[in-house]
């Protein structure tokens, strides 16, 4: 490694405690999406206490930050603010949320990266700018929830996508994100590259009957319920139709309307997502879903009033860049321990993530880790490695940013000379806008 780069793993490694204090108080304090409100000041006063100046309050919560405002590529390092619902965590908030999907550790990461490179030697060897953001919202919400954001200002679903909406992301030309690890079986400390995962739409689906009493004239009535229970049968006959190479997932739940058993219930809301790894197969089993429910309607004499909303665009898959692989050669000549694979093209995230939408618009370097096991999202998982889920993907975020920028950017050049978009910002925002 080079002297800087040894300087960069050198200044993390000396605030390593001070990391590992931050990461476990907000692990202990987990926050609903675009809700973030102690996250974001954690992340804003570490920056400020390190000589940057973060912008607060975007789309809600949002931090953003930069260092070295030189000519040159514009850099964004990542990190997740937010946690998500999952009451039986044992370390679940009394709101039920929890920090079961390690986002604390992509917070933690670009804290460690902006201490390291806003050292004056390792910025002064920056050929671009370091943008380090703390985005909220990267977890799903519920529809009640976002429609009482929408009141707020919130537009789109999902942080990444709202602050696309607003612009902050019209000074980035590549980002650089992380997770722990998503793909099962994955063994090696780092995976390196962007693994392909599936983009969603979401739905709501008013099933609207006639009440009645439920003893003495159910033959009144037009039983919203039934409706919708005849929806999740008529979802479960047409799987058949699914394709494996679509990556296909439809899922659901009947939201609580709190109808007592002795009424007709007159008004059911079921909630789905419907997942797939190509734009062109969400489409079209979006619309094999909305006959399912609209057939059903139909058989019991109900109406369905199907909303679709805007969900996550699919992530397109992106091979270990050089920078990568040099940073993960760099910890692991530090570390010889350290255990490194790459993304093959057979893998697949059957998650989504808003990390999707800025495949489609920039290139998206990412990594993930290990330092925990469990799985995500439920109460099983948990950190069993503090160095590896955050010390070791601060220095990574580091690291990468550093080869990206340094000599010029050239390696940031390279990767923007050679990268395609599949929408322009005006493109997405169509697209988007078209599901609200």
């Amino acid at each position: 490694m080079d002297r800087l780069e040894q300087k960069i793993l050198n200044i993390i490694d000396e605030h390593a405690e001070e990391l590992q204090e931050i990461a476990f108080a907000i692990y202990h304090h987990p926050e609903r999406g675009f809700a973030e409100h102690e996250t974001a000041k954690k992340a804003a006063d570490f920056l400020r206490k390190y000589g940057m100046e973060p912008r607060e309050g975007l789309a809600l919560t949002g931090v953003k930050a930069d260092i070295n405002k030189s000519e040159g590529p514009s850099v964004a390092l990542i990190g997740e603010l937010d946690g998500i619902g999952c009451p039986a965590h044992p370390d679940a908030a009394p709101s039920g949320i929890a920090h079961a999907c390690g986002h604390e550790a992509q917070m933690i990461a670009i804290m460690g990266a902006a201490l390291a490179l806003n050292d004056p030697e390792v910025k002064e060897a920056l050929g671009g700018r370091a943008v380090f953001f703390g985005v909220p919202a990267e977890e799903n919400l519920s529809a009640d929830i976002k429609e009482e954001l929408a009141k707020e200002g919130i537009r789109f679903n999902g942080g990444k996508s709202e602050l696309i909406r607003r612009g902050e992301f019209d000074d980035i030309d590549i980002s650089i994100t992380s997770h722990v690890h998503m793909v099962q079986g994955t063994e090696a400390d780092l995976l390196l590259g962007n693994v392909a995962s599936t983009g969603f739409v979401a739905k709501s689906v008013h099933m609207l009957g006639k009440a009645a009493h439920a003893a003495a004239a159910p033959h009144e009535g037009i039983n919203a319920l039934n409706a919708a229970t005849l929806g999740f049968s008529a979802m479960g006959m047409i799987r058949e139709t699914f394709e494996e190479k679509d990556a296909i997932r439809v899922h659901g739940q009947i939201r609580d309307d709190g109808f007592p058993c002795q009424t007709i219930p007159d008004h059911v809301l079921v909630d789905l997502m419907v997942r797939a790894k190509t734009l062109d197969a969400i489409k079209k089993t979006s619309a094999k879903v909305d006959r399912a429910y609209e057939g059903a309607a139909h058989a019991i004499g109900a109406e369905a009033k199907i909303v679709t909303t805007q969900g996550y665009l699919p992530v397109l898959a992106r091979p270990a860049d050089p920078a990568l692989i040099e940073a993960a050669e760099v910890l692991k000549e530090q570390r010889p321990d350290t255990t490194i694979s790459r993304i093959t093209d057979d893998m697949i995230n059957f998650a989504s993530t808003d990390v999707g939408d800025l495949t489609h618009i920039m290139p998206v370097l990412n990594f993930t880790f290990a330092g925990a096991e469990g799985a995500l999202h439920s109460k099983d998982y948990r950190i069993t490695d503090p160095y590896k889920i955050h010390i070791m993907p601060a220095k990574m975020m580091a690291v990468t940013a550093y080869h990206l920028l340094k000599d010029g950017a050239a390696e940031a050049k390279e990767i923007l000379k050679e990268f395609k978009p599949t929408m322009t910002r005006d493109e997405y925002m169509d697209y988007a806008e078209s599901l609200h």
